[in-house]
């Protein structure tokens, strides 16, 4: 098993160099814990600091390895063609393979703000992965639907293949992942049972249109502490607010050892990746917990996990 982070990209801060200082400092943290994967989100229209992907992404770039790294986009909320030129710049930054993650995005401010109509999302989100798909083996695509275009080429194209990851939840989403990505994003927000319920329904698809995934990924929020009372005494005030809604059941809280054994229970499961989320917005904290995730990583690595990322 995998353990990438996903990368907090809100922050309250006064001054908005702050909260991109922070960021770039957990990509390096997270290059020298050697976590095998780095990632950023994406949310628009915000009302607080939120460093938006591609930007943020390629910054962060210069701090990080060889691993796989890569960004989650709200497919209807983009250009396909931008989407894919801007795709196309960061795998030439990077040395390590390109992961796109991707959903339909369920904020209706944001669509309304960026001039989307919600109701078409999943139209938008298949048509914008096709175009992108075409655009970047260096084809020239015309396409008259969501988006009219003509004549469109973009260079430079990704010198290997974009691995695309679906976030998804519910079972038509579930079962469009299968049918079209390489990977699946499973929810933070699951229980180990609901993770393996989910995952069941994932395979059924993937058997159903006779795919074979690359990644099965899963995001966690966690927090590893130095002894158990300190990752609890640590997250305590967010967790009692009622943490992104979700229930403590679904939250890793604890010392190196404790983490490993929650986290070993999606891989028994069959999960290959752990794509972890800092609970903490402290950034004294976070870098703790990014620190104490390379023995966590170490004790849950999977044999060939570096031919998988090199």
């Amino acid at each position: 098993m995998r353990i990438g982070i996903s990368v907090c990209s809100s922050y309250g801060v006064e001054n908005p160099r702050l909260g991109a200082q922070f960021m770039v400092e957990r990509a390096r943290a997270a290059n020298a814990a050697a976590l095998d994967s780095l990632f950023v989100g994406d949310h628009h229209v915000t009302p607080a600091p939120y460093y938006q992907n591609t930007a943020i992404l390629a910054r962060m770039l210069a701090e990080w390895g060889e691993k796989p790294a890569g960004a989650l986009y709200l497919l209807p909320l983009w250009n396909p063609v931008l989407l894919a030129e801007q795709v196309g710049t960061l795998a030439s930054i990077m040395s390590g393979r390109f992961i796109l993650q991707c959903a339909l995005g369920g904020d209706r401010r944001a669509s309304r703000g960026m001039g989307v109509d919600p109701s078409q999302r999943v139209g938008m989100f298949e048509e914008s992965l096709e175009i992108m798909r075409r655009l970047w083996a260096g084809e020239e695509v015309t396409h008259q639907g969501y988006w009219h275009i003509d004549r469109a080429r973009i260079a430079p194209c990704p010198s290997e293949p974009v691995e695309v990851w679906i976030g998804a939840m519910a079972p038509p989403a579930i079962n469009r992942t299968a049918r079209m990505a390489e990977g699946w994003l499973a929810s933070p927000a699951l229980t180990v049972q609901e993770a393996r319920d989910a995952l069941n329904l994932f395979r059924q698809s993937c058997a159903e249109h006779d795919r074979q995934p690359s990644a099965v990924g899963i995001r966690k929020d966690v927090y590893v502490g130095a002894t158990s009372q300190d990752a609890r005494s640590a997250v305590a005030a967010v967790v009692e607010k009622g943490y992104r809604g979700f229930s403590e059941e679904a939250l890793i809280v604890g010392s190196v050892q404790e983490v490993i054994d929650e986290l070993s229970a999606y891989g028994e499961l069959g999960y290959t990746d752990i794509i972890v989320r800092n609970i903490t917005q402290n950034q004294a904290d976070a870098l703790g917990c990014i620190e104490r995730l390379a023995e966590v990583r170490a004790a849950l690595a999977s044999p060939d996990a570096s031919a998988d990322n090199g």
